[in-house]
């Protein structure tokens, strides 16, 4: 459906019209996983947690390495691992050579939860099958592209 008839709205110019798109586009999507990880218990803040952990391949992760790759830099991490360790889905330990830091470490109640999880990751791509693979590559070259912004100003 068209921005035009969700919103029931006008816009400006075209640039004015894309910065809504990807507003409202982005919450669409956002809400269609938060729909998925209800049913698993797990916040889309933990699912990346867990991602990241996963990816890790058993290697330790500090609170801080965590929060520099998570989607939403925002997060209270700490908060978040915690509640996650009571779960039993992390292990959290102090670093030796460093009080100050803390080892996060996916474990394997962590891993079988991702691996549950599988078949609606799937489901996520799909909502995405609309575009052809070249068309999904240039959305990310030119999402890139507006990301870089930042860079220039």
């Amino acid at each position: 459906m068209k921005l035009e008839d969700e919103l029931k709205s006008k816009f400006r110019n075209e640039f004015h019209k894309v910065g809504l798109n990807i507003f409202f586009t982005s919450n669409w999507l956002a809400q269609s996983q938060k729909k998925i990880f209800k049913k698993f218990n797990l916040t889309v803040q933990q699912y990346n947690i867990l991602r990241i952990l996963r990816g890790q391949q058993g290697q330790p992760v500090t609170i801080g390495n965590i929060k520099c790759r998570m989607l939403e830099r925002e997060s209270d991490v700490s908060r978040i691992v915690d509640k996650m360790r009571t779960r039993g889905l992390v292990k959290r330990y102090s670093c030796e050579d460093d009080r100050r830091a803390t080892h996060i470490f996916i474990t394997e109640e962590g891993l079988e939860l991702l691996q549950k999880m599988e078949c609606y990751e799937e489901v996520f791509d799909s909502m995405l099958s609309c575009l052809t693979e070249d068309e999904a590559k240039q959305l990310n070259l030119l999402l890139d592209k507006i990301r870089d912004f930042e860079d220039q100003a």
